[in-house]
Protein backbone atom coordinates (compact mmCIF):
# COMPACT_ATOMS: atom_id res chain seq x y z
CA UNK A 1 0.00 0.00 0.00
CA UNK A 2 0.94 3.29 -0.99
CA UNK A 3 2.39 5.74 1.85
CA UNK A 4 0.13 8.99 1.99
CA UNK A 5 2.74 11.99 1.87
CA UNK A 6 0.98 14.06 4.58
CA UNK A 7 3.27 16.96 3.52
CA UNK A 8 1.94 17.23 0.37
CA UNK A 9 -1.65 16.80 2.00
CA UNK A 10 -0.88 19.96 3.71
CA UNK A 11 0.08 21.66 1.08
CA UNK A 12 -2.64 21.30 -1.13
CA UNK A 13 -4.87 22.24 1.90
CA UNK A 14 -2.91 25.48 2.77
CA UNK A 15 -3.23 26.47 -0.86
CA UNK A 16 -6.85 25.80 -1.14
CA UNK A 17 -7.16 27.67 2.21
CA UNK A 18 -5.68 30.75 0.98
CA UNK A 19 -7.32 30.53 -2.68
CA UNK A 20 -11.10 30.63 -0.99
CA UNK A 21 -9.80 33.34 1.63
CA UNK A 22 -8.22 35.33 -1.59
CA UNK A 23 -11.19 35.06 -3.81
CA UNK A 24 -13.80 35.65 -1.01
CA UNK A 25 -11.75 38.72 -0.09
CA UNK A 26 -11.64 39.61 -3.89
CA UNK A 27 -15.40 39.34 -3.68
CA UNK A 28 -16.26 41.09 -0.54
CA UNK A 29 -13.74 44.50 -1.67
CA UNK A 30 -15.77 44.40 -5.14
CA UNK A 31 -19.14 44.41 -3.33
CA UNK A 32 -17.86 47.30 -1.20
CA UNK A 33 -19.58 50.64 -1.19
CA UNK A 34 -18.02 53.63 -2.07
CA UNK A 35 -17.96 55.95 0.95
CA UNK A 36 -16.24 59.36 -0.02
CA UNK A 37 -14.37 61.03 -3.01
CA UNK A 38 -10.59 62.56 -1.79
CA UNK A 39 -9.36 65.07 -4.13
CA UNK A 40 -5.38 65.79 -4.14
CA UNK A 41 -3.63 68.27 -6.44
CA UNK A 42 -0.45 67.60 -7.48
CA UNK A 43 0.89 71.55 -7.21
CA UNK A 44 0.02 74.85 -5.88
CA UNK A 45 -1.85 76.48 -8.21
CA UNK A 46 -6.06 77.09 -7.60
CA UNK A 47 -7.17 77.63 -10.71
CA UNK A 48 -9.82 74.55 -10.12
CA UNK A 49 -10.96 73.79 -6.48
CA UNK A 50 -11.97 70.47 -5.13
CA UNK A 51 -15.19 72.26 -4.60
CA UNK A 52 -15.01 71.88 -8.41
CA UNK A 53 -13.83 68.48 -8.99
CA UNK A 54 -16.56 67.55 -6.37
CA UNK A 55 -18.93 69.03 -8.61
CA UNK A 56 -17.87 67.22 -11.54
CA UNK A 57 -18.49 64.24 -9.65
CA UNK A 58 -21.77 65.05 -8.73
CA UNK A 59 -22.60 66.19 -11.76
CA UNK A 60 -21.67 62.72 -14.06
CA UNK A 61 -22.34 60.29 -11.33
CA UNK A 62 -24.79 61.63 -8.78
CA UNK A 63 -23.66 60.79 -5.31
CA UNK A 64 -20.43 58.23 -5.39
CA UNK A 65 -21.77 57.33 -1.71
CA UNK A 66 -23.20 54.16 -2.26
CA UNK A 67 -22.20 53.06 -5.87
CA UNK A 68 -20.76 49.67 -5.84
CA UNK A 69 -16.79 49.50 -6.14
CA UNK A 70 -17.00 47.13 -9.26
CA UNK A 71 -19.81 49.45 -10.79
CA UNK A 72 -17.82 52.30 -10.51
CA UNK A 73 -15.94 53.34 -14.37
CA UNK A 74 -12.69 54.52 -12.98
CA UNK A 75 -11.67 55.45 -16.72
CA UNK A 76 -14.99 57.37 -17.02
CA UNK A 77 -14.58 59.28 -13.96
CA UNK A 78 -11.06 60.91 -14.77
CA UNK A 79 -12.63 61.61 -18.35
CA UNK A 80 -14.60 63.91 -16.83
CA UNK A 81 -13.07 65.67 -14.64
CA UNK A 82 -10.07 65.72 -17.50
CA UNK A 83 -12.89 67.64 -19.46
CA UNK A 84 -12.30 70.95 -17.24
CA UNK A 85 -9.99 73.26 -19.51
CA UNK A 86 -8.26 73.99 -15.80
CA UNK A 87 -7.23 70.43 -15.92
CA UNK A 88 -4.49 68.59 -17.76
CA UNK A 89 -4.78 64.90 -16.17
CA UNK A 90 -6.65 63.62 -13.30
CA UNK A 91 -5.34 60.15 -12.08
CA UNK A 92 -8.85 58.30 -10.25
CA UNK A 93 -8.41 55.17 -8.51
CA UNK A 94 -10.27 53.51 -5.29
CA UNK A 95 -8.63 52.42 -2.13
CA UNK A 96 -9.02 49.48 -0.27
CA UNK A 97 -11.47 50.82 2.60
CA UNK A 98 -13.98 52.43 -0.21
CA UNK A 99 -12.60 55.92 -0.75
CA UNK A 100 -12.57 57.08 -4.20
CA UNK A 101 -8.99 58.99 -4.46
CA UNK A 102 -8.66 61.66 -7.29
CA UNK A 103 -5.37 63.11 -8.37
CA UNK A 104 -5.65 66.65 -10.28
CA UNK A 105 -2.77 67.97 -12.31
CA UNK A 106 -3.52 71.59 -13.15
CA UNK A 107 -2.63 73.50 -16.63
CA UNK A 108 0.45 75.16 -16.51
CA UNK A 109 0.41 79.15 -18.02
CA UNK A 110 3.41 80.36 -18.82
CA UNK A 111 1.73 83.75 -20.19
CA UNK A 112 -1.29 85.94 -20.55
CA UNK A 113 -2.38 86.75 -23.71
CA UNK A 114 -4.17 90.58 -24.51
CA UNK A 115 -5.49 89.72 -28.21
CA UNK A 116 -8.09 92.16 -29.57
CA UNK A 117 -11.06 91.79 -27.63
CA UNK A 118 -9.77 88.01 -26.26
CA UNK A 119 -7.89 87.69 -23.20
CA UNK A 120 -6.58 84.48 -22.27
CA UNK A 121 -3.51 81.93 -20.79
CA UNK A 122 -0.98 79.99 -23.05
CA UNK A 123 -0.16 77.34 -21.33
CA UNK A 124 3.19 75.44 -20.94
CA UNK A 125 2.30 72.95 -23.81
CA UNK A 126 1.05 75.90 -26.21
CA UNK A 127 -2.30 75.56 -25.74
CA UNK A 128 -5.13 78.29 -25.14
CA UNK A 129 -5.94 78.20 -21.48
CA UNK A 130 -9.25 80.49 -20.35
CA UNK A 131 -8.91 82.67 -17.03
CA UNK A 132 -9.57 81.48 -13.77
CA UNK A 133 -12.31 82.59 -11.50
CA UNK A 134 -10.13 81.80 -8.48
CA UNK A 135 -7.07 82.43 -8.81
CA UNK A 136 -4.77 84.84 -11.25
CA UNK A 137 -1.24 83.44 -12.49
CA UNK A 138 1.70 85.71 -12.17
CA UNK A 139 3.41 85.42 -15.67
CA UNK A 140 4.27 87.88 -18.00
CA UNK A 141 1.19 89.87 -20.13
CA UNK A 142 1.74 89.59 -23.97
CA UNK A 143 0.45 92.34 -26.26
CA UNK A 144 0.52 93.86 -29.93
CA UNK A 145 0.70 92.05 -32.75
CA UNK A 146 0.89 88.96 -31.76
CA UNK A 147 -0.34 87.05 -35.06
CA UNK A 148 3.00 89.04 -36.67
CA UNK A 149 5.62 86.93 -34.94
CA UNK A 150 6.12 83.13 -35.16
CA UNK A 151 3.61 81.46 -32.53
CA UNK A 152 6.13 78.42 -32.54
CA UNK A 153 9.06 80.48 -31.58
CA UNK A 154 6.91 82.62 -29.34
CA UNK A 155 5.65 79.92 -27.33
CA UNK A 156 9.48 78.97 -26.79
CA UNK A 157 10.32 82.00 -25.50
CA UNK A 158 7.68 82.56 -23.00
CA UNK A 159 8.49 78.90 -21.87
CA UNK A 160 11.87 79.24 -21.31
CA UNK A 161 11.56 82.51 -19.53
CA UNK A 162 9.03 80.20 -17.55
CA UNK A 163 11.42 77.65 -16.65
CA UNK A 164 14.10 79.97 -15.90
CA UNK A 165 13.78 81.39 -11.90
CA UNK A 166 15.47 84.89 -12.64
CA UNK A 167 13.56 85.86 -15.61
CA UNK A 168 10.22 84.30 -14.30
CA UNK A 169 10.44 86.83 -11.69
CA UNK A 170 11.78 90.08 -13.45
CA UNK A 171 10.07 89.90 -17.35
CA UNK A 172 6.94 91.32 -16.34
CA UNK A 173 5.70 91.92 -20.72
CA UNK A 174 6.36 91.65 -23.80
CA UNK A 175 4.98 93.63 -26.24
CA UNK A 176 4.82 92.38 -30.30
CA UNK A 177 5.68 94.80 -32.84
CA UNK A 178 4.12 94.93 -35.84
CA UNK A 179 7.21 93.39 -38.13
CA UNK A 180 7.36 90.47 -35.78
CA UNK A 181 10.16 92.02 -33.04
CA UNK A 182 9.34 91.94 -29.60
CA UNK A 183 10.05 94.26 -26.63
CA UNK A 184 10.01 93.60 -23.08
CA UNK A 185 8.92 95.26 -19.21
CA UNK A 186 11.16 94.00 -16.76
CA UNK A 187 10.13 94.22 -13.37
CA UNK A 188 11.88 97.06 -10.87
CA UNK A 189 13.22 99.06 -14.02
CA UNK A 190 12.31 101.47 -16.44
CA UNK A 191 13.86 100.81 -19.67
CA UNK A 192 12.92 98.45 -22.53
CA UNK A 193 14.38 95.14 -23.87
CA UNK A 194 14.40 95.40 -27.42
CA UNK A 195 14.67 91.54 -27.62
CA UNK A 196 14.20 91.43 -31.42
CA UNK A 197 12.67 87.76 -33.34
CA UNK A 198 12.38 85.03 -30.99
CA UNK A 199 15.48 83.41 -31.87
CA UNK A 200 18.69 82.76 -30.22
CA UNK A 201 16.88 82.87 -27.11
CA UNK A 202 19.38 81.15 -25.03
CA UNK A 203 22.21 83.36 -26.15
CA UNK A 204 20.21 86.84 -26.04
CA UNK A 205 19.43 86.30 -22.49
CA UNK A 206 22.32 85.02 -21.35
CA UNK A 207 23.99 88.13 -22.77
CA UNK A 208 21.33 89.95 -20.95
CA UNK A 209 21.90 88.12 -17.50
CA UNK A 210 25.80 89.69 -18.09
CA UNK A 211 25.01 92.95 -19.02
CA UNK A 212 22.89 93.39 -15.86
CA UNK A 213 25.34 91.65 -13.69
CA UNK A 214 27.85 94.56 -14.58
CA UNK A 215 25.31 97.26 -14.96
CA UNK A 216 23.97 96.54 -11.34
CA UNK A 217 27.52 97.03 -9.86
CA UNK A 218 28.28 99.97 -11.61
CA UNK A 219 25.30 101.37 -10.24
CA UNK A 220 24.73 102.40 -14.03
CA UNK A 221 21.10 100.28 -14.39
CA UNK A 222 19.28 103.34 -13.58
CA UNK A 223 20.66 105.75 -16.48
CA UNK A 224 19.45 103.62 -19.79
CA UNK A 225 16.30 103.96 -21.43
CA UNK A 226 16.81 100.52 -23.84
CA UNK A 227 18.41 97.27 -23.45
CA UNK A 228 19.13 95.67 -27.14
CA UNK A 229 19.82 92.16 -27.39
CA UNK A 230 19.55 91.95 -31.06
CA UNK A 231 22.68 91.19 -31.93
CA UNK A 232 24.26 87.96 -30.11
CA UNK A 233 27.56 89.03 -30.23
CA UNK A 234 27.15 92.16 -28.21
CA UNK A 235 24.29 94.11 -25.59
CA UNK A 236 23.70 97.57 -27.17
CA UNK A 237 21.99 100.45 -24.44
CA UNK A 238 20.87 103.81 -24.97
CA UNK A 239 20.77 106.09 -22.23
CA UNK A 240 18.03 108.31 -21.24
Amino acid sequence: MKKINWNNVRLVLILGIVIFLYSFSSKRNAERMMTQAEVEFTDSENFITKEIVNKLLIQNFGSITGIQKDKLDLNKVEKSIGKNPMVERAEVYATVDGKLKAIVTQRKPVARIFSGSQSYYLDHKGGKMPLSDNETARVPLVTGDIAKTNAKKLHELLDYIYDDNFLKKNIIGLSVLPGGNIVMQSRGYDYEIMFGAPINIDKKFKNYKAFLQDAVRDTLITNYKTINLKFTQQVVCTKK
